[in-house]
């Protein structure tokens, strides 16, 4: 809500680390088009933004995971959390990668949906899994990953980018973030 995000954190960064924040933000909205709200949030702990938008750009370019699979992620833990905010942010990703939203959202309730490989269903289902309940994932799950020809940091990437999504979400959810233009 964005009455409740505005009264409940104000994003603005320490004065004196004003510049380091907009110059990320600087490249956000040239690489977007827009700095997204989460982002924003980021703000008040410059550390903390730097560490965030690394975690980020490895995940866009630095795994070998592909894009729609690592987004796949996101999006189905998002709507397993509920963040509405990541939930739109991820469906304009898939989107923008010209996968069928209609598709995209069937798996939310069907993993044998969604827009990948079989391979990559597995992994998607490991992952989503593996910050649901942990003790889901055990060493049968890893070596059917293996089997189908994860490595071992394909199989690692994939859960880090789902417990981490999932730390975001309840991040953006205790601070009321649920739509773009929170902040606005």
């Amino acid at each position: 809500m964005t009455t409740q995000a505005a009264n409940m954190i104000d994003p603005t960064p320490p004065i004196e680390d004003k510049d380091r924040v907009e110059a990320i933000f600087s490249q956000m909205q040239e690489h977007l088009g827009f700095v997204p709200d989460g982002l924003r949030l980021y703000g008040i702990s410059p550390p903390l933004l730097e560490t965030f938008v690394g975690n980020v750009s490895y995940f866009r370019g630095g795994t070998s995971l592909s894009p729609v699979l690592t987004t796949m992620i996101r999006y189905l833990v998002s709507s397993r959390s509920e963040c509405q905010f990541c939930i739109d942010m991820n469906e304009g990703f898939l989107e923008s990668m010209a996968v069928p939203l209609a598709q995209a959202r069937a798996a939310r309730d069907d993993l044998a949906k969604a827009p990948l490989e079989d391979r990559e269903k597995l992994l998607l289902g490991l992952a989503t899994r593996a910050v649901e309940t942990d003790e889901a994932v055990g060493s049968g799950d890893l070596d059917q990953a293996r089997a189908a020809g994860w490595s071992d940091r394909e199989i690692f990437d994939a859960v880090v980018q789902a417990a981490s999504n999932r730390a975001f979400n309840h991040v953006l959810r205790t601070f009321g973030i649920e739509q773009q233009g929170a902040f606005a």
